[in-house]
């Protein structure tokens, strides 16, 4: 609800001028976005590949705990599967995603143009601060489930972790797609 509010805003800002009392006349103050494509298509391959790597986990978690009532059975033997590290994987990428935001907006810096240069400038930085700052959430939530891995905490409970934050880890890259494509067609 928060980026459908923000869209609106951004959208119905974007169409409107304002009343410049030096001038006594409407101007249009909403500046162009130039923004850094190059990093932010890179951020994009990063969440993109952070989430199917947060999938791989999911689906890791699924089969480990479908897995264990089998294992449990005397004379049983499924071999020894090799585990990878899919959640700390993305906890990488995910932090690899948040700096390149930060590079992001110090190269949107370094080019003049603040959070207050103008409106659409103002709109660009709260539609990916508020963005990063889920994601932050979800990187708290990633950080919880592989330790809960690292802890070897119940494997149901570990596998319930897991899911519920690839879900919302899939959500934030849909999300980032959204404010990404906002931001390249409402230039």
């Amino acid at each position: 609800m928060v980026f459908i509010s923000l869209t609106s805003a951004y959208v119905f800002r974007r169409g409107l001028p304002t009343f410049d009392g030096g001038l006594n006349s409407y101007v249009r103050d909403w500046g162009s976005v130039d923004l850094p494509w190059a990093l932010l298509g890179i951020n994009t391959a990063i969440l993109l590949a952070s989430s199917l790597t947060m999938e791989f986990a999911r689906r890791q978690a699924a089969r480990l705990a479908a897995l264990a009532p089998v294992k449990s059975i005397p004379g049983v033997s499924l071999g020894e599967e090799k585990d990878f590290p899919w959640l700390g994987l993305t906890v990488i990428l995910g932090i690899s995603f948040l700096v390149g935001q930060w590079m992001a907006w110090g190269a949107l810096n370094n080019s003049g143009f603040y959070v207050s240069t103008n409106p659409s400038s103002s709109f660009v930085f709260l539609l990916t601060v508020t963005h990063a700052i889920h994601l932050t959430g979800g990187m708290i939530a990633l950080i919880w489930a592989a330790s809960a891995s690292l802890l070897h905490k119940p494997l149901e409970s570990r596998r319930i972790v897991v899911d519920i934050t690839a879900w919302y880890w899939h959500f934030m890259a849909v999300l980032w797609i959204y404010v990404f494509a906002l931001l390249g067609f409402v230039r």
